[in-house]
Parts: structure tokens; sequence; C-alpha cells
């Protein structure tokens, strides 16, 4: 067990050496969140957001690569913060695999060229599907089994950025 969370730990810029990506899938809650919620006595909830996810998600939009923001959360935080950054974005999704497998379908994408990035059980069917599945630091140990690469960032404190910017190295020595 130790010896597979070390190697799951490896450097995801090694990972993708090997790897040609094509798509970046994300989950919202547990990967640009830090999971948590903060919840006002009207009922409104808010969550917290790391701001450099942006500017490496500008990177990948700028080569036009495609990036899918899928959350199974209802609330309007996902959508917002999905249109904010300009991404694509699918919320309240009850069965994200057959929504990813429409959406790959639709985009021309083979699945066995996209990353997907999740934190939990909700996670597992979209990340056995795609050729690089990637947790956050903190996921739950479902996630982290499926998961090819663990990153070294927690959810909401960087996992995107770390994601978005080793594909853009990635993309960049592929040139």
């Amino acid at each position: 067990m130790m010896l597979e969370r070390l190697f799951k730990r490896r450097s995801i810029d090694r990972v993708l050496q090997g790897f040609t990506p094509k798509a970046l899938i994300l989950d919202f809650d547990g990967v640009f969140t830090d999971n948590k919620v903060i919840v006002t006595a009207d009922g409104a909830e808010s969550a917290i957001c790391d701001r450099s996810d942006g500017f490496a998600i500008q990177s990948l939009q700028r080569r036009g690569f495609p990036i899918l923001v899928l959350s199974t959360e209802k609330v309007p935080i996902v959508k917002a913060r999905s249109q904010k950054l300009g991404l694509s974005c699918i919320h309240g999704a009850s069965d994200k695999a057959a929504i990813l497998r429409q959406w790959f379908n639709e985009n021309r994408i083979d699945p066995q060229h996209a990353v997907y990035v999740g934190n939990d059980v909700n996670d597992v069917e979209c990340m056995k599907l795609v050729g690089l599945p990637v947790a956050v630091a903190d996921a739950f140990p479902e996630a982290r089994t499926v998961a090819r690469v663990v990153l070294s960032a927690r959810g909401g404190n960087g996992a995107v950025r770390e994601i978005a910017m080793a594909i853009t190295k990635s993309l960049d020595s592929h040139r």
C-alpha cells in the first residue's frame, strides 16, 4: 500500500511525457474548492476557489484546448465560477459518466486522450473512462485507488493550476 502511494505521487510531468492530452475534465467540489461550503442563514451557499487556477486555465484556453467542468452539484456556484473562467460547464449531473461519454462523442474526443481530475466516489466511473485519471492530494481513497497519478496540491489549493500548467508544459514539449 505504501509503495502504491509513492508510485501515484510521481510527478504529473513525468506521466504526461508518455501521454498526449486532448481534453481536460474537472470535477468542481473538492477540485476547484477545498470541498467545504459556507451556508448562510437564508440557505445561500458559497465556496472558496483558488484564483491562481484561472491563470493556468487561460494558458490552455489560448491553445483552444477543450476543458469541461462536470459536477453533480446543483448550486449556481459551479456555473458562476465556470462562466467567469470561460469554461464549458455541466452541473447538476446525476450520471456523470453517461454525460461525459456523450460530451466525448459530441466533441469527437477519444477518451483515452483525456485527463479527468476528481476527488470522490462520484468521480470514479468518469476516471475509469479516460486515459489519464488524476486525483487531488486530499482525494478520498476510492478516487485515489483509480487514479494513475495524485497531484501534490489539495483541492481548492492550486490543484487545477497544477494540472493545467503540467498539460501546458506537455503541449509545449510536443511542438
